[in-house]
């Protein structure tokens, strides 16, 4: 079943079991789905306070700098 850049994939009993999408067409929907999953893969990493994180970066910075 093909729409509008969209090919979905059946099982035996019509079901929709994938998506095939047109990144051509559809480019901006697979980069916001991919951020999402990034997203859900470190729900559960440790969290770093706003101070350290900065701290951090800077301690980078002039690393290579």
């Amino acid at each position: 079943m093909k729409k509008n850049g969209f090919n979905f994939l059946v099982d035996d009993n019509g079901n929709k079991t994938a998506v095939l999408i047109d990144l051509k067409k559809h480019r901006r929907i697979w980069e916001d789905f991919y951020d999402l999953m990034i997203i859900e893969s470190r729900r559960d990493d440790s969290r770093v306070d706003w101070q350290t994180a900065k701290q951090r970066l800077l301690k980078k910075m002039r690393r290579y700098a």
